[in-house]
């Protein structure tokens, strides 16, 4: 039992750290799940459109039975066939049709791993969010013990009639708010990380930390998102084109093989054939339709141009955020140099301000202003931390980079 506790340790000491999060989530996610399903319905829809080329074979059989009967005809006539036929031409269309499959795959692709990127940055921001809901709670539980200590210690004094029933009485108030505050977090806490469950698709019992690299790119790659509409604008355009082919001529080529029976036929009855074999070439070309397949033509285009349009639009919005989050990390360095600065000053300030009010020099108002300074600038400071993580996070994100690649 001992031997099996201690080889249990290591996972009960450690939770998980960002970059593991991120790959469970990416093959346990349920909305992931439904997608790369999507994907692999694209995936055998080029496969039918290419199985179009190959000729196609039918079988079939009909029996007909006539009770009144004419002169000359057969009571019972049975009949079994089959039949093999191929496309030779068809104006394009099967190519269009497979290309359009083809690009509507690559499509489902990119949405797949727009999907992952962008649910890596949203646990990458729940991720850092509860570490800093998780400092600011360990802050408010310093403040809580300071209070506390101060608390059994003006009682003590009111009992010696050196202080107030208003002495016990503010500092209860303050440490009852400061309670409150603490069960607030709480609820933040275990909500974030439920949501973060969710998202991630198992329960998460801590958080290790986890930091990302200080690294500013030279280039921008498409993201996904973008990359998926100029795909299914070339789809519209394979789509256009399908339509366009039923102005082309249409030339096929069967070849069909029938067997006959006869019954209940008389001796005037002229008996058919028993089998026979038919060779049939036909050609088809549209001449007038009042414009249908133009008009059906020049809506799939229209909508071809609308996605154009959103594909630039979408690639300007990602320049731009990117050149945010990028100015989010240099304001970022500079607010944890700011918060870190407040946090030795109030650290400072509080220590001997604490030593003052002990004594009695400062009174109670003092002090409380001096212990939630130190309480804002400890938590202040830590969430400026995590805020600079995400900076990194949005810049990789909207760089089309996966966020893996870049935590240490």
């Amino acid at each position: 039992m001992k031997r099996l506790l201690f080889l249990l340790a290591p996972a009960l000491l450690f939770g998980d750290d960002l970059k593991s999060l991120l790959e469970y989530a990416k093959n346990n996610n349920d909305l992931l799940v439904s997608s790369k399903f999507a994907q692999d319905a694209k995936a055998q829809e080029i496969e039918s459109k290419k199985s179009a080329y190959f000729p196609t074979i039918d079988v079939g059989a009909f029996y007909k039975s006539t009770e009144e009967r004419n002169l000359m005809q057969a009571g019972d006539v049975y009949s079994g066939y089959a039949k093999a036929g191929l496309d030779i031409y068809d104006g394009g269309r099967k190519s269009s049709l497979l290309d359009q499959a083809k690009n509507e795959h690559k499509a489902s692709e990119h949405d797949t791993n727009e999907m992952k990127k962008a649910l890596s940055l949203d646990i990458t921001k729940d991720f850092y969010a509860i570490k800093s809901l998780e400092a600011s709670l360990v802050a408010k539980q310093d403040a809580s013990k300071s209070l506390q200590e101060q608390l059994l210690r003006i009682k003590k004094y009111f009992e010696a009639k050196l202080a107030t029933r208003d002495d016990i009485d503010r500092l209860q108030a303050a440490y009852d708010t400061n309670m409150y505050d603490i069960e607030a977090l709480r609820f933040q806490i275990l909500s974030t990380h439920k949501l973060l469950e969710l998202k991630v698709g198992k329960n998460i019992d801590s958080l290790d930390s986890s930091n990302f690299k200080e690294t500013l790119l030279q280039n921008l790659e498409n993201s996904d998102a973008i990359a998926s509409m100029m795909a299914k604008e070339s789809s519209l355009r394979n789509g256009a084109e399908s339509i366009n082919s039923g102005y082309y001529p249409q030339i096929r080529v069967e070849d069909s093989y029938n067997i006959y029976g006869y019954e209940r036929a008389d001796a005037a009855h002229l008996a058919g054939v028993d089998n026979q074999n038919v060779l049939m070439l036909s050609a088809n070309m549209r001449i007038f339709d009042y414009g249908t397949l133009s008009d059906a033509k020049q809506a799939v285009i229209v909508n071809s141009y609308a996605l154009k349009a959103q594909v630039a639009y979408k690639t300007k919005e990602q320049k731009m955020q990117q050149e945010l989050a990028l100015f989010r990390i240099e304001t970022g360095e500079i607010k944890i140099k700011s918060a870190k600065s407040a946090l030795v000053a109030a650290t400072s300030a509080y220590t001997t301000i604490n030593e003052k009010y002990n004594v009695g020099v400062v009174d109670y108002i003092v002090y409380l202003n001096a212990l939630t300074a130190k309480t804002g600038a400890k938590a202040l400071y830590e969430t400026s931390l995590n805020e600079l993580e995400v900076a990194y996070a949005s810049y990789y994100y909207y760089s089309g980079k996966n966020l893996e690649e870049f935590i240490k």
